[in-house]
C-alpha cells in the first residue's frame, strides 16, 4: 500500500474523528472544564501563597496550565481508542481495504485539532484572568508549536497504553498513574526550588519541566537557553519509540 494511499486513509480517520465534535460538544466542553478549573484554584486560591520573584503568579501559572492541557489530552486519546475497541469500530476498519496505521494517526492527528482548539480557548481565559504574555507573536507561536508537538508526542504514549489495557476504566486510570507525577513534581505550579532536592533532581530534569520552561520563557520573554531545542528532543523521541510500541500493540490487537 503506497504511502499517498495510506495518508488519505488517515485524513479519513482524522475528518471522521473531528465531524463528530459538534454532534458531541461535551466532549470538548469537558475538555475544557477540567483546566479551567485548575487556572481559577491555582490563581485565587493558592496563588497568593506562592512566590514567583520578579513575575506574577498568573504569568508564571499559565504556560504551565497550557503544557498541563496537551499532556492531559493524551489520557482522551487513550480513552477514545479504547471505546472504539470495545464497541467494535476498530473490527470494522479491519474489514476495510485501508491502511492500518490510518486508525492510529487519524486518533492522534485529530485529538491534534482538538488540543489546539483548547489551547487557544485557555489562552483566552488566561488573557480574562490576568495573564499578560510579554513574548512576540514569532515567539509565542513557537510556544504553541512546543505545546502541539507536546500533545501529539503524548497521544502516542496515550495509544499504547490503550492498546495494552483490556478495559476503558483500566486504560482512564492508567493513564493518569504517569501523568501525575510529571504534572505536579516540575515546574508547572511552583518553582522547583521550593522542593526538596532529591524531587528538584528529578524535576528538573523531567520532560514536562522542559516544555513548561519553554513555553514559559517564549511567553514571557524570558531566557530561553536550550529548553526549546531539549523540548524537541525528548518529544521526537517520545514518538520515535511509541510508534512503533503502538503499530505492534495494534498488530496483536487487530490479529
Amino acid at each position: 500500500m503506497t504511502a499517498a494511499r495510506a495518508l488519505r486513509d488517515s485524513g479519513i480517520i482524522v475528518w471522521r474523528q473531528l465531524v463528530q465534535l459538534p454532534r458531541i460538544p461535551e466532549v470538548l466542553i469537558f475538555s475544557l472544564i477540567q483546566p479551567v478549573m485548575f487556572v481559577l484554584l491555582f490563581r485565587y486560591v493558592f496563588g497568593g501563597a506562592i512566590a514567583t520573584p520578579g513575575e506574577s503568579y498568573v504569568n508564571y501559572l499559565m504556560p504551565g496550565i497550557f503544557a498541563q492541557t496537551v499532556a492531559f489530552g493524551a489520557v482522551a486519546s487513550g480513552i477514545g481508542l479504547a471505546e472504539d475497541l470495545r464497541r467494535g469500530i476498530i473490527d470494522r476498519f479491519r474489514s476495510l481495504p485501508m491502511a492500518r496505521s490510518a486508525v492510529l494517526v487519524g486518533r492522534t492527528v485529530s485529538d491534534l485539532v482538538r488540543n489546539a482548539v483548547v489551547v487557544g480557548v485557555m489562552y483566552a481565559v488566561g488573557l480574562a484572568v490576568g495573564f499578560r504574555p510579554e513574548g512576540s507573536i514569532g515567539a509565542q507561536l513557537v510556544a504553541f508549536g512546543l505545546l502541539l508537538l507536546t500533545s501529539f508526542a503524548f497521544s502516542w504514549i496515550g495509544v499504547v497504553i490503550a492498546l495494552s489495557m483490556k478495559t476503558v476504566e483500566a486504560v482512564q486510570s492508567a493513564g493518569f498513574i504517569w501523568l501525575f507525577p510529571l504534572t505536579f513534581a516540575s515546574s508547572a505550579f511552583v518553582p522547583t526550588d521550593s522542593m526538596p532536592g532529591w524531587l528538584q533532581a528529578f524535576a528538573d530534569n523531567q520532560p514536562f519541566t522542559i516544555v513548561v520552561n519553554a513555553a514559559r520563557a517564549l511567553f514571557l520573554a524570558q531566557p530561553v537557553g536550550n529548553y526549546v531545542w531539549l523540548t524537541i528532543v525528548w518529544m521526537v523521541g517520545i514518538i520515535a519509540v511509541m510508534i512503533p510500541l503502538a503499530t505492534r500493540q495494534y498488530r496483536r490487537r487487530s490479529g
